[in-house]
């Protein structure tokens, strides 16, 4: 009788295990995936950025050149890089980019190699990063609505530095970095692909909404 109850606990305990393996769970952001993330984020930045210090050494040369990337008075670069939220540090914006998008495609490639990296050099690549998205939203509001002009090189920049800053969100989550409810971080990892667009589509109402006021604004 011991012999059969003790076998029986033991199938039952066995099947339990299997259930609780076979329970689905959000799929985690894996090492290489972060990595390539980084890697191809941060070229993009880096090249956008790399565009607008160009065409603004261009323009200290010949004040009257025509940038590469205007094609209209609303579609310019121009526009943004003669005022001075485009200088906001004393020198070019696009410098910033220059400087920071290194970094994170050199951290892309770390991941890459299979390297692990410390919890203090996340936190600070994240905390850099929300600096950086600040100052995005800072420029987008100024393009909206001060000087009524976008800037399509800057609108490169601002399209990577959402998924830069959310995924690096979700890395942290899933790894224990940001401390958070087992319940808020699983819905976090598993639906981060809706958030990220969820994040797309309301910029790009804010864009319509600003527009559109402007249109109005002009009859």
């Amino acid at each position: 009788m011991t012999e059969t109850g003790t076998t029986t606990t033991s199938s039952e305990s066995s099947m339990n295990d299997e259930n609780d393996l076979a329970v689905p769970g959000p799929r985690p952001l894996g090492g290489r995936t972060m990595g390539l993330l980084l890697v191809v984020l941060g070229g993009i930045g880096f090249g956008a950025a790399m565009w607008l210090a160009v065409e603004k050494y261009l323009a200290f040369i010949d004040p009257d050149r025509v940038a590469s990337c205007t094609i209209n008075l609303f579609v310019t670069c121009s526009a943004a890089m003669d005022s001075w939220q485009g200088a906001l540090l004393g020198f070019p914006n696009p410098y910033l980019g220059l400087a920071a998008f290194p970094v994170v495609i050199t951290t892309g490639v770390v991941l890459l190699v299979g390297a692990r990296l410390p919890r203090w050099y996340w936190m600070s690549l994240l905390v850099g990063t929300v600096l950086g998205q600040a100052l995005i939203f800072f420029l987008m509001w100024t393009s909206f609505y001060v000087i009524v002009a976008l800037c399509p090189a800057c609108m490169v920049v601002w399209t990577i530095m959402w998924p830069l800053l959310w995924y690096q969100v979700v890395r942290g989550a899933q790894s224990g970095d940001l401390p958070m409810s087992t319940g808020f971080r699983d819905a976090l990892v598993g639906n981060r692909t809706i958030i990220l667009v969820i994040g797309y589509v309301a910029a790009v109402a804010w864009l319509m909404l600003a527009v559109g006021g402007h249109l109005v604004a002009s009859f």
